[in-house]
């Protein structure tokens, strides 16, 4: 018998659109720490390697902006904390599935592929989206930002992964939204599926990938040339 092919995803920005609920836990820290709140199109440029380096990456641009003093390490812990209770508290207010994301997790349930999340968001915060937003048994396996004492771009967040679902690394493909996981993907040396429209400042042609999708409709025709 054949190995199985293994897909991991990406979650923010790629399976899910979370920048909705992301800017307004960001902006309700902000705001009480006296910065200036943003808008979903900063957000989605912010995210993508986790909580507290999109709340640093906010505040740095901030300060330079408008001169304002950047917080302490001890200070952004604080509010990296308080980011994480209010988010976890209101995480799917209106985060919603990217297109055609349910119907592609049956399709590959159904052609027994095993998946598996990788993302920098912290584990327990996926396993709650997931189970909220009602998608959490297509995965095999959650490795988040904090399961592991690596995370993306680091390729052994990918690898490891792998290695705990039974995969075999040379039957795998990662789809993602960002260079974060493209860089991951690289390093890997496993294929790469870029979805549109992602949480970076990049643009699409400055990201590594094999195939370049606007979200999941079709998908499967790609991937049928793996399995």
């Amino acid at each position: 018998m054949s190995q199985k092919l293994t897909i991991l995803f990406d979650l923010d920005g790629t399976l899910v659109n979370t920048a909705p609920d992301l800017m307004r836990a960001h902006n309700y820290v902000m705001k009480k720490y006296g910065y200036d709140e943003r808008q979903l199109s900063d957000i989605k440029k912010l995210a993508g390697r986790g909580s507290k380096v999109m709340l640093t990456k906010s505040m740095h641009e901030i300060a330079e902006l408008s001169g304002k003093v950047k917080k302490t390490n001890d200070d952004i812990e604080k509010m990296t904390r308080e980011f994480i209770d209010y988010y976890s508290k209101n995480i799917v207010k209106e985060s919603t599935l990217k297109n055609g994301a349910l119907n592609f997790l049956v399709w590959c349930k159904k052609n027994s592929i095993l998946m598996g999340i990788c993302t920098n968001k912290q584990e327990h915060l996926s396993v709650d989206l997931l189970k909220k937003i009602k998608i959490y048994d297509f995965f095999d396996y959650v490795a988040g930002g904090n399961t592991f004492n690596h995370n993306k771009p680091d390729p052994k967040h990918l690898t490891d992964t792998i290695e705990i679902l039974g995969g075999d690394i040379n039957k795998t493909l990662m789809i993602g939204d960002s260079e974060t996981d493209s860089n991951a993907s690289k390093a890997a040396n496993i294929p790469f599926i870029l979805i549109e429209d992602g949480y970076t400042e990049k643009k699409t042609n400055e990201i590594y990938h094999d195939y370049l999708v606007k979200d999941f409709v079709g998908l499967e025709a790609v991937i049928k040339k793996y399995l």
